[in-house]
């Protein structure tokens, strides 16, 4: 089993700034992708950032410049640093894991955190 926990969202005012964290539980795991999805209300979810094999990163357009992908691969730990902060930005964040465990590949997501970006 693959745990996945996220942590960090709250209120912020525009322009300000949060750092969520992801952390990917368990045994025997080799994670591959780590990665931020955001799905606000009535929008379907969509890709955040992304990281590969803990090197190779993936922005969308949207955030490009203002949010930035750290991963600690001892700890299995995702940051997602988020700053200059947009009222669109608001919505619920969720983290993936995906990788291998034990031979078998695992695609694991946590409950999500919410940011509200709001003055």
């Amino acid at each position: 089993q693959v745990q996945v926990e996220e942590s960090g969202g709250g209120l912020v005012q525009p322009g300000g700034s949060l750092r969520l964290s992801c952390a990917a539980s368990g045994t025997y795991i080799i994670i591959t992708t780590m990665a931020w999805y955001r799905q606000a209300p009535g929008n379907q979810r969509e890709l955040v950032a992304l990281i590969t094999d803990g090197v190779t990163t993936k922005y969308a357009d949207s955030v490009k410049g203002r949010f930035t992908l750290s991963f600690d691969n001892a700890k299995k730990i995702l940051y997602l640093e988020m700053n200059n902060l947009k009222p669109e930005d608001t919505a619920d964040y969720y983290c993936n894991a995906a990788g291998q465990r034990l031979g078998r590949r695992f695609d694991s997501w946590g409950q999500g955190t919410q940011v509200t970006v709001s003055s």
